[in-house]
């Protein structure tokens, strides 16, 4: 299967356009969000946009109802009220009521989690290492690894609020074993690159965020990931700038 990824959002509503496009020119056949819808810099005020950006998150989710998608820290932050940097209080009802109504526009509740898996591709916000599974889950670290998914799902904000959590971890730089990267890719946001990239079996796609003055950290480009074989392809969307 062919999935498009749609790397961290951060209150950039033109990305699901780009998406959109991508998706209806048959790049792939299903997408994955990995979220950071809320907070960029500079915009804690700014409740149009914050609205604007869910309402086509939630299109999107519409429109394409196989969508997964990912929780990021900057969405849970709000869940969780831990007021992490970009975190604005003044936005938080609208986070809380727009996260509930994209959930309600899912086909069901499984579709937004912390973790997914497709065929031999592991799709989170940060990524999950061999580290993280011992330390909060080491019972499972030789289990199946869609109990082990599940168990992630399932765990709380004790277990998820960390840096080796699949919402934080940043395997670009952190020293850790990637989990069981003999058998599967993993693909990742978080943490900004200038180019998508494979590295150690793990895709980064981040390449949307922005400096403090607004400039783009990265290419304009999205990864369509084979999730069979875990290649990617790079296909080229206009940027915001």
């Amino acid at each position: 299967m062919k999935a498009l990824v749609i790397p961290d959002v951060h209150l950039k509503p033109w990305i699901f356009e780009r998406a959109e496009m991508l998706m209806k020119a048959g790049k792939a056949e299903r997408a994955v969000c990995l979220m950071d819808i809320p907070d960029d810099w500079g915009k804690g005020f700014q409740s149009d946009i914050y609205e604007e950006t869910f309402d086509r998150a939630i299109a999107f989710a519409k429109a394409y109802p196989d969508t997964l998608w990912c929780y990021g820290n900057h969405d849970l932050s709000y869940v969780w009220q831990m007021q992490e940097t970009g975190y604005s209080p003044h936005m938080r009802y609208i986070v809380m009521s727009k996260l509930d109504a994209l959930k309600n526009a899912l086909p069901d509740e499984s579709r937004i989690a912390i973790i997914h898996r497709i065929d031999n591709v592991l799709f989170s916000h940060g990524g999950l290492s061999r580290e993280y599974v011992l330390w909060a889950h080491k019972d499972l670290i030789d289990a199946d690894t869609d109990e082990l998914l599940e168990a992630i799902n399932g765990a709380s904000v004790d277990y998820l609020w960390d840096d080796i959590s699949p919402l934080w971890l940043r395997p670009q730089y952190d020293k850790v074993t990637i989990y069981r990267n003999d058998r599967y890719t993993q693909v990742v946001g978080h943490t900004p690159v200038e180019v998508l990239r494979k590295e150690n079996g793990v895709i980064s796609t981040d390449v949307f965020s922005t400096y403090r003055d607004g400039r783009q950290i990265g290419e304009s480009a999205m990864a369509v990931v084979d999730t069979e074989s875990g290649e990617f392809e790079k296909v080229r969307v206009p940027g915001a700038r």
